[in-house]
């Protein structure tokens, strides 16, 4: 693609360039140049495929109508289909959106919120990694909106949208013990931030409450650094081992892994096991049976943090700049009916 400049227009105008920016950024009237003059420009302009140069505007205005979104992993379900809504959402104010993966590697996401304030983005939507606490407060000191989605950092007042991760774990810890079930196994990750603390923290305090013990060959960590075949076979060993009555998964992509390995072992749910996980996925609806989830509100998280995104860039006056907590919906099918 050919890059046309200001100096190609002006050379084919047979003007001056800077006539030709005086032009095509609005400023010809008040400059008292010719309607005709005007005309011919902008006629030459499009003619010869001219874009403005977008850094070039953001650096003059301040305003790149461009907003950052660094997410952990832009092609997991949760987070593809967070980024499909806050797209759709920022365009009915006219932004476009820059996406990265920080595949929750500090480095990298340190790097990516270098590259996004380079690219001069007016806001920040930003899944936030452990240790990120210094990058996230240098870009509000300098004026940046920014909102932190999905996690937040306690000693840190950014502003923050996520789900009730606390209470949607102990909603589905409730609903296993109602059904009977007392031998339950948690799986989840290592992620070092507050949603995956919160949801540890839940299955174990429910437990408790039930009175029923937190037996540690019940609970497994497994490491993000993985790789799906490693997460599989971990999942298969410790259900092979610790042989709950059911077992729960943290995050959606562990309870694909973990029919994976619930189907190598040749258990029958809810025959055999019951399984239920934390955050919804197109697979556990198909699957037969279907799996019971806690659902995250993707619509609602995206909607309600570009509004108040939104309203931190002066769009929204009537929409409030504070955090939320959003509410789980608890979603039961098949694979939760206990059968002794």
């Amino acid at each position: 693609m050919k890059n046309v400049s200001l100096k190609d227009i002006a050379l084919k105008v047979g003007t001056s360039i800077s006539t030709v920016s005086l032009v095509l950024n609005g400023k010809g009237k008040k400059v008292r140049i010719s309607d005709a003059l005007s005309r011919k420009i902008k006629t030459v302009a499009k003619k010869e495929g001219y874009h403005p140069n977008k850094m070039a505007i953001a650096l003059r205005t301040g305003k790149s109508n461009i907003i950052g979104l660094l997410v952990d992993n832009i092609s997991g379900h949760f987070f593809a289909a967070l980024a499909e809504v806050i797209e759709r959402e920022v365009d009915h104010y006219g932004y476009k959106v820059i996406y990265c993966s920080s595949g929750n590697e500090l480095r990298k996401g340190k790097e990516l919120i270098r590259l996004l304030h380079q690219h001069q983005v007016d806001g920040y939507m930003i899944i936030p990694v452990a240790g990120m606490e210094k990058e996230i407060s240098e870009l509000e000191e300098h004026g940046k909106p920014v909102v932190l989605l999905d996690s937040y950092f306690s000693k840190t007042q950014s502003t923050h949208v996520l789900v009730d991760n606390y209470g949607g774990i102990s909603t589905a810890v409730t609903h296993l013990i109602q059904r009977g079930y007392q031998k339950i196994a948690f799986v989840y990750n290592n992620l070092a931030m507050i949603q995956m603390k919160e949801r540890k923290r839940a299955f174990s305090d429910t437990l408790k409450q039930a009175g029923i013990k937190t037996a540690p060959e019940l609970i497994l960590k497994v490491p993000l650094t993985d790789n799906r075949q490693e997460q599989v076979l971990k999942i298969k060993t410790f259900l092979d081992a610790a042989k709950p009555e059911a077992v729960l998964f943290a995050a959606n992509y562990l309870g694909v892994q973990g029919l994976e390995a619930i189907h190598n072992l040749q258990l029958k749910i809810p025959d055999d096991i019951g399984v239920i996980c934390f955050d919804d996925h197109e697979l556990f609806s198909l699957h037969q049976p279907a799996i019971t989830v806690v659902q995250q509100p993707v619509q609602e998280l995206a909607k309600t943090a570009v509004a108040i995104l939104m309203a931190k860039l002066g769009h929204e006056e009537t929409t409030s700049k504070e955090s939320a907590e959003l509410q789980a919906t608890f979603i039961e099918r098949q694979s939760t009916t206990y059968k002794k």
